[in-house]
């Protein structure tokens, strides 16, 4: 009887299991969902030290055994772990959201580097400052009619600074290398011109001598101030570059591009006492009407102190309004006022053609122009204090004839933060250097 009772006990205890089993299968299906959906809905997040922990050991067992395959977590990207590309550095400085003008160069417009001895060994972290006291003037010689005199001896010439009788340590009449730059105005008021404008650049690059540098710059707006060739001896390079010009609209910027091609101008000489005598100048081609520069006129002369740079003007001033208003001056001779002035206070010259025929001429004139000027060296018998402002007069004795010379040049310079002096600048009482052909 007991035996019976055993046997009916396990055939229940059987008959139940397959019923449990059946039922927890029910309730895992019904719960897989919600758990699906529960790690889907947000990614597990990897415990990073738990994990190193892990490696750690899987590392130290000396038993070898298979790994096993990693489960592959997709994260979300955050604004944090986005890697973005760093763009390669570029040779075109952009114009920023201020407004404020950059001279844009073509990536590979790169300068010519002065030349090195093999045997020179250059420290690249090496900060090399050159000291001078010595102030150096371009000087130009002129008569009565503005034409330039090439037989004056240093006897003739006396120079005075603060109205101080100075000794002059050097005086050469050799021509010196220039470095210049031809400063070009694209803008639609040249439409007509472009072609002679063109043909009178291609003739000043034509008179480059061995040593001379020259680079060309194409500007519009103040966005539009491009630097078509850098400093190169290369007449080749310098005349494509010329050719490759053509006209756009535009507001001018007259003052921006000036502003600019001067500094860069300037940067040639710093810290190279090669370059320190070099005379550098522009040619600044245009219609004199400044519309809508960044820099303000006293901005500019300001900044033309600070460089010893001639500008030399072609004005194609005859196609603007010539009628004044009221109270107001008229186009034409606020732009002729502009030119002049740039001209006068650099020691340079203004042309202001009244046919296309005349260019050529004026390129020739220009030329000879920068070739037949005086270099004097002195050392100031006082020394200047950082930011002083020196008056420099040069003065010329008659011809013997009795003919009148007159000696243009800078009329000062502003001393900088070593007591050295600083670029000069000429005075608004010297002789006019203007031509006009009207």
């Amino acid at each position: 009887m007991k035996h019976r009772e055993a046997f009916g006990r396990t055939r229940g205890r059987a008959r139940l299991l397959p019923a449990a089993l059946t039922l927890f299968a029910l309730l895992t299906s019904l719960a897989a969902p919600g758990l699906a959906r529960q790690t889907t809905g947000r990614p597990r997040r990897v415990n990073t030290k738990t994990t190193t922990q892990k490696m750690a050991a899987a590392q130290t067992t000396p038993t070898p055994a298979a790994k096993p395959t990693p489960t592959a977590t997709v994260k979300p990207a955050s604004a944090a772990s986005k890697q973005t590309p760093t763009p390669a550095p570029s040779a075109t400085p952009q114009t920023t959201n201020s407004g404020l003008p950059k001279l844009q160069s073509p990536p590979s417009a790169q300068p010519d580097a002065p030349a090195q001895s093999d045997d020179q060994e250059v420290n690249e972290d090496e900060v090399v400052k050159i000291e001078s006291n010595e102030t150096i003037l371009h000087v130009r010689v002129v008569d009565r009619f503005n034409r330039p005199i090439n037989d004056v001896r240093q006897d003739e010439l006396k120079v005075f600074e603060n109205n101080v009788p100075q000794t002059i340590t050097s005086f050469t009449r050799e021509e010196v290398p220039i470095t210049y730059g031809l400063v070009v105005d694209n803008s639609g008021s040249l439409r007509s011109q472009i072609n002679q404008v063109i043909e009178a650049g291609k003739t000043i690059v034509d008179s480059n001598k061995p040593g001379d540098e020259t680079f060309v710059t194409r500007f519009i707006g103040r966005e539009q101030i491009e630097l078509k060739q850098d400093f190169t001896a290369d007449k080749e390079l310098l005349n494509d570059a010329l050719g490759e010009m053509y006209t756009e609209g535009g507001q001018t910027a007259i003052i921006d591009a000036v502003y600019l091609s001067a500094q860069h101008a300037g940067e040639r000489r710093r810290n190279d006492p090669a370059e320190y005598k070099r005379r550098r100048a522009l040619i600044l081609v245009t219609d004199g009407e400044d519309r809508a520069s960044f820099y303000k006129q006293e901005q500019l002369f300001e900044a033309l102190k600070e460089e010893d740079v001639q500008i030399y003007v072609i004005g194609f001033v005859n196609e603007l309004d010539k009628e004044a208003g009221f109270i107001s001056k008229s186009k034409r001779q606020k732009a002729m006022d502009l030119l002049d002035r740039m001209a006068k206070e650099t020691g340079g010259r203004t042309f202001y053609p009244t046919s296309l025929s005349e260019l050529p001429t004026i390129a020739q004139e220009i030329t000879k122009d920068l070739r037949t000027q005086y270099v004097i060296s002195y050392v100031p018998t006082a020394k200047a204090r950082p930011g002083e402002f020196r008056p420099v007069r040069v003065a010329v004795a008659d011809a013997p004839g009795k003919e009148k010379r007159i000696a243009i040049t800078r009329s000062g310079y502003t001393a900088k933060g070593d007591g050295a002096p600083a670029a000069p600048r000429p005075s608004p009482n010297q002789s006019p250097s203007t031509v006009r052909r009207q």
